[in-house]
């Protein structure tokens, strides 16, 4: 069966459209959305056989793959990750935007992905239609990028052609409009020091 292809606006996401995904999410299915980077596949973080399907997808071993968190905002974000106080100071006014910050793993972590994970990347983004599903569905997703086969374009942009590809493997397709071909900033953040791992398109010194 074919994925579900929707279209949903990000200046104003259509209310019905976002219970439609997080009725979907809430049974189990997995699905490709836009964030404020690249395209993004993922699921309920409270479902074991989803996040085992992410994986597959990736075509990578659950306790290798990197997932992150999509969350609303910091409001939980004690209950998947240890963070300090001055840590803390700096996503607030980092987030929502365009970065990936590794924390060490609370308890939770391990339990929900059934992985010995002692880190966990968050993410809030700035795009209205994944913070909305996010929101809606009462819990974070787990989501890792699209990437792309192409040799020069590392990241599928086009939502048209990103349903034409992943719509026997996935059960829906958001097109929020084209997507950025450049990933979020990597921020390590485990250690006394913040260490960007992978510069995307945040700039975290801003915010230091």
């Amino acid at each position: 069966m074919s994925a579900t292809f929707l279209k949903i606006y990000p200046q104003n996401p259509e209310m019905k459209k976002i219970i439609q995904i997080a009725n979907i999410l809430k049974n189990g299915g997995v699905g490709i959305y836009p964030t404020d980077t690249v395209y993004g596949l993922g699921c309920d973080i409270h479902n074991q056989k989803a996040v085992e399907r992410v994986c597959q997808i990736k075509g990578i071993k659950p306790e290798k793959i990197n997932l992150s968190f999509i969350c609303y905002d910091l409001s939980h974000l004690s209950e998947y990750a240890v963070v300090s106080t001055p840590t803390f100071k700096i996503m607030k006014k980092a987030l929502p935007g365009p970065f990936t910050f590794i924390l060490n793993a609370s308890n939770n972590v391990p339990r929900i992905l059934h992985t010995p994970k002692k880190t966990v990347g968050i993410r809030v983004p700035d795009n209205s239609i994944a913070r909305t599903i996010v929101n809606e569905l009462g819990n974070p997703i787990v989501t890792t990028s699209i990437k792309d086969d192409d040799e020069v374009i590392e990241y599928s942009t086009d939502p048209e052609l990103i349903f034409e590809k992943f719509k026997k493997q996935v059960d829906f397709v958001i097109d929020g409009g084209y997507g950025n071909n450049v990933a979020s900033t990597i921020v390590d953040c485990t250690q006394d020091e913040f260490v960007v791992v992978r510069q995307g398109l945040g700039d975290i010194n801003q915010y230091l």
